[in-house]
């Protein structure tokens, strides 16, 4: 028939046309639809004599009789010397008689009753015509990757650029679990009165998560813990403000998204490749580490930033490109907004006293790629052109 064994027949890729519904590749085959269906038939009634042979009349009741195995004699190799296999041949013992050896019982994972079934509920005007959504529940730590499956019905819908910027508005209190936001689509703002756990805004695809404490919080929020590890891990676009401390690892492998955060722990925007970070304080060790793209803007107050840095592929630099100060007091003035951020609040303030003490994280490679850009599009000018 053809088979050339790549071993991807799980992968419908097979790239002679047997093993697949590609149409592309099924057209590669010779053969008929009859002919595999005769292969499997023939590979079932082999299975079925050697089956008799062994008193065995269901595939299930093979499951766990490695008595029925018989080793073949170690070859004759110094890496097979003395190998036995005996132990991981042994059948495990039963804790009692009527333990199966298979999967008997179906498992409920509970995903029918998960919060974004209700999500995408009370969504459906936006869903279906866009209209405005506001949603406002409890969450609790047991509540994970709340978003995504709605994320996923914006996608199907609405496309690739989702909806208009705050078209769903989740508004949740309490304690989040893993992967708050993971995959947000655009045209989902979620904000959580509370804290979350890891991973928050992982692939984060052009919405918005906003996370500050209770208002009745009677701690120093840009002193404490509010997400936790590998936050914005691969985002690819939207913003994220959090009012408090990340744990460890904060918008690695970030390419796209713009974030606030009021410090950071250690290696944070590792192999970030684009996107736009301010840091309004203190940041654990090998920050930066691997980054080649985007930009991180650190407010430096004690001047420890430099000990921190891992210089291997960026330079310091202080807001010196015309850009730098609007872009920083935006994202700056958003935090504030969004999160009633005290520190934004006083840096916004006494700027011009604390502008000096920024220091920003650039890639050398990003560097000079954005100067090639910018030449390459002054000598598009025509002569005697201003911009």
């Amino acid at each position: 028939m053809g088979c050339i064994m790549m071993r991807k027949c799980h992968l419908n890729t097979c790239p002679v046309g047997i093993c697949t519904q590609d149409e592309a590749l099924r057209k590669k085959f010779s053969g008929q639809p009859e002919h595999v269906i005769n292969y499997f038939f023939m590979v079932a009634e082999e299975a079925r004599s050697y089956m008799a042979k062994v008193g065995v009349r269901t595939i299930d009741d093979l499951i766990g009789r490695v008595d029925l195995l018989e080793a073949r004699d170690a070859i004759n190799h110094w890496k097979a010397d003395g190998l036995d296999l005996t132990p991981i041949l042994q059948p495990a013992n039963k804790p009692r008689e009527n333990v199966g050896v298979r999967k008997l019982i179906p498992q409920d994972h509970g995903i029918d009753d998960i919060l974004d079934r209700r999500l995408i509920e009370h969504a459906t005007p936006a869903l279906e015509h866009g209209e405005k959504v506001r949603v406002e529940l409890p969450i609790t730590n047991l509540d994970r990757t709340v978003g995504t499956m709605l994320s996923h019905h914006v996608s199907k819908k609405w496309g690739e650029n989702g909806l208009p910027d705050d078209t769903i508005e989740l508004n949740f209190h309490g304690s989040a679990g893993q992967s708050l936001g993971a995959w947000l689509a655009s045209g989902v703002t979620i904000r959580l009165e509370g804290d979350a756990n890891d991973y928050v805004g992982k692939g984060l695809s052009g919405g918005k998560i906003i996370v500050h404490p209770s208002q009745a919080a009677t701690f120093e929020a840009q002193e404490n813990i509010i997400i936790g590890n590998v936050a914005l891990y691969g985002a690819t676009s939207g913003e994220a403000y959090f009012r408090g401390v990340a744990a460890e690892r904060f918008c690695v492998r970030n390419s796209g998204a713009n974030a606030v955060i009021e410090a950071v722990g250690d290696h944070a925007c590792e192999y970030m490749t684009g996107g736009r970070v301010v840091i309004l304080g203190k940041t654990g060790r090998n920050f930066a580490a691997g980054m080649s793209g985007g930009i991180a803007y650190v407010w430096d107050k004690e001047g420890e930033f430099l000990q921190n840095c891992n210089l291997g592929m960026v330079e310091l630099e202080g807001l010196d490109e015309e850009e730098d100060v609007p872009t920083v007091k935006r994202m700056i003035a958003n935090h504030m907004e969004y999160t009633g951020s005290g520190v934004a609040a006083r840096v916004l303030a006494e700027w011009d006293r604390v502008a000096p003490q920024f220091v920003k994280v650039m890639p050398v490679d990003y560097r000079r790629v954005l100067n090639q850009r910018k030449e390459k599009d002054q000598a598009a000018i025509p002569p005697g052109v201003t911009t």
